[in-house]
């Protein structure tokens, strides 16, 4: 479906019956819902119902000229949650969507059951201009995200998942060179300036963190450091992934998402 906001479009989409108890998925850079296609079945056979939705610039939804900020992000996902009118949700962010999480959470808690931060940072990194900076200007100068596709794959996935699921890895790769240029650029210009390290300890709900153990885009360390700076935060590694735990390993990923999901 499509939500207006501001005279532009913001895509989502819900699964199962009104009246369950809805997860929120949220997408990480450069991707889009797809990302969620290996938790989408076990979670509606668990009962729940699943709403996820395109950051601006991504998927369905409309970019607009950036530079974003992390906040714009948040009151993005709160639009629409206060749109369907669902109750207060459960969230579950990967990346930028984990990052846009804490600005939804912390400026709407009441939205929010509680959050699920995957492989995300709670601030910008000490040498963001010079991670982010020739990314921008490559996507940009390019306009298209096809330029910055395959070196985002050797991020996010390890050699052994694209030998093992090659159909899949593709999708992934598709879905990175597709995104807009301008939209990947707003929200990298949003990951490159913010930080919510002095107001995480305010979290008024509870917080899983999780991250790929072999994640060097966001090192669990950073994890770690989210989950001991909110107060009630709990952290766990996900052996053999990288940057996309909830794709390589989604084994562990559901167990551990549904396991949380039950005791709250």
């Amino acid at each position: 479906m499509l939500l207006r906001r501001e005279g532009r479009r913001i895509h989502c989409d819900l699964l199962g019956e009104r009246g369950r108890r809805f997860v929120c998925l949220v997408h990480a850079l450069a991707a889009d819902s797809g990302l969620w296609a290996e938790q989408v079945p076990p979670l509606l056979s668990a009962g729940f119902g699943v709403l996820r939705v395109d950051l601006r610039g991504h998927g369905g939804s409309y970019a607009t000229p950036g530079p974003y900020a992390m906040e714009d992000l948040g009151a993005d996902l709160a639009h629409v949650l206060r749109a369907l009118d669902l109750g207060p949700v459960d969230y579950v962010g990967l990346s930028l969507g984990g990052m846009a999480g804490q600005a939804l959470a912390l400026d709407h808690p009441g939205l929010l059951r509680s959050v699920v931060i995957c492989d995300a940072l709670p601030e910008r990194l000490p040498n963001a201009d010079g991670v982010w900076g020739p990314r921008i200007r490559a996507v940009r100068d390019a306009g298209t995200c096809e330029v910055i596709a395959d070196a985002t794959m050797e991020r996010w996935l390890t050699p052994a998942f694209k030998t093992a699921k090659p159909a899949r890895w593709r999708e992934i790769r598709d879905t990175v060179a597709a995104t807009s240029a301008e939209g990947y650029a707003g929200c990298a210009e949003a990951i490159s300036r913010f930080s919510f390290v002095a107001r995480l300890p305010s979290l008024a709900m509870p917080a899983l963190v999780l991250c790929g153990e072999h994640d060097e885009a966001v090192p669990p360390a950073e994890g770690r450091r989210i989950a001991a700076l909110v107060p009630d935060g709990r952290f766990h590694a996900i052996p053999g992934a990288r940057h996309l735990p909830n794709v390589e390993r989604p084994d562990i990923f559901n167990d551990l998402l549904l396991g949380w999901l039950a005791h709250r």
